[in-house]
């Protein structure tokens, strides 16, 4: 078969789809057929939407489909994505208590309400950032009311965890209850600094059964993270993918431009995969998935054409060739400056003082890249008061020194600092 028929672009993708037909997507939902098995996707009684790849999520042994659904959003007043997600068999729902003010929760406990029957198929993962045992039991209640449920999938009972330290044994003691109840199947954190040494660590314990973790084409240039995510293969932890797109400063502000090319580099890069019949985003998710020592990938989508462009790429069975990774590991390595890497360790250890750098880093993520305005804010305003006023005097030419991306940290900080304080 040439390799043109595996492709899955927008104008296969639509052949592909056929006789489920892409209006359908945007129709009314019909009833929704439960399986023999829970937690296996779900399948219209109307038609057969082609169903995304499933995977092992690590030794629990349940099948995962390889993209799942990021509901960072309002999921209340957006009940389409919920539903039509279901109809490619993206059954994994990823939300936090804090996502959207709490309507992430709220959204996906009003389909619940809606749909009864659907909580059987799905598998619900949610988040804590919690201080203590007793604020982590009162944020879990909380999720379960907001939800319309009685048990959580897969707990993330660390929300952002960056010291292996915070996985004691009171909160060992604190899964092993929950599961004893069936307040949780499955227990995990998720990490965006200090990734490596956070998997590394967890992989040793025995007890943590997921962990979601930032993962794209520039960190598997990585080679710590890389032995990180192999130990943690090795000792049967799930592993779910987050930030797969990596957007670098550069290619933020051209996609604000209107996604006009910048550089030659930016010329090339998107060329490249364009040629091959899907975009740069694609590629790059298709650059993850192709690890398979990750469960899922987990994209926020918030619209119709966001969630079929990424069903195409994992439908799709093009395989990226050995130039299609060269081209990526380029265009990381020309593009490092514009993207913080989450090696914390790294600038905490150059100002003891300032910890808070990869902080900001992530909270200006939010704003510029995913227009995740107050997420970004309230990140920024978890920093201690007395730090923030530091922010605007304090030299950063030892973190940046330091700094293996080059990150022009002191001028991420002033724009930081405009847009989040």
């Amino acid at each position: 078969m040439k390799q043109n028929d595996n492709r899955i672009n927008r104008r296969n993708f639509l052949k592909t789809i056929g006789a489920a037909g892409i209006g359908s997507v945007f129709a009314s939902g019909n009833s929704i057929a439960g399986p023999n098995e829970p937690n296996t996707p779900p399948k219209s009684k109307e038609s057969e939407f082609p169903q995304v790849p499933r995977r092992k999520l690590g030794k629990t042994g349940v099948e995962v489909p390889c993209l799942s659904l990021g509901v960072m959003f309002n999921a209340v007043e957006n009940q389409i994505i919920l539903k039509n997600s279901l109809k490619w068999g993206v059954n994994y729902w990823d939300t936090a208590n804090g996502y959207a003010g709490g309507n992430s929760e709220a959204g996906i406990g009003k389909y619940l309400s809606k749909n009864p029957d659907v909580r059987k198929d799905l598998f619900i993962v949610s988040k804590a950032k919690a201080k203590s045992i007793a604020e982590l039991e009162q944020m879990y209640a909380l999720s379960l009311k907001r939800m319309n449920t009685d048990y959580i999938d897969l707990y993330f009972g660390v929300h952002g965890l960056s010291d292996p330290a915070d996985l004691t044994d009171e909160l060992r003691q604190w899964v092993e209850n929950a599961k004893k109840k069936k307040l949780i199947r499955y227990f995990g954190f998720s990490t965006h600094k200090n990734m490596a040494q956070a998997l590394a660590a967890a992989a040793k314990l025995g007890w943590v059964d997921a962990i979601m973790t930032t993962y794209n084409f520039r960190l598997t240039q990585d080679a710590q993270m890389q032995d990180a995510v192999e130990a943690c293969s090795k000792a049967g932890v799930g592993l779910v993918a987050m930030k797969t797109v990596a957007l670098s400063s550069k290619e933020r502000k051209l996609l604000e431009a209107g996604g006009s090319i910048g550089t030659e580099e930016d010329k090339k890069f998107v060329d490249h995969f364009l040629k091959k019949g899907f975009t740069a985003e694609q590629a790059k998710l298709k650059a993850v998935l192709e690890d398979k020592r990750i469960s899922s990938a987990c994209v926020g989508m918030q619209t119709i054409a966001t969630l079929t462009a990424n069903v195409a790429a994992v439908l799709d069975k093009t395989k990226l060739a050995a130039t299609d990774k060269v081209i990526l590991k380029e265009y990381a390595q020309a593009t490092c400056s514009g993207y913080c890497a989450g090696c914390a360790n790294i600038c905490d250890s150059a100002l003891p003082d300032m910890p808070y750098i990869s902080d900001i880093m992530r909270g200006l993520m939010y704003y510029n890249s995913y227009g995740e305005k107050d997420m970004a804010r309230e990140l920024f305003a978890q920093i201690p008061a007395q730090a923030r006023n530091r922010l605007l005097t304090t030299d950063y030419s030892a973190a940046e020194a330091a700094c293996p991306q080059r990150i022009p940290i002191s001028k991420l900080v002033a724009e930081a600092v405009s847009k989040l304080a």
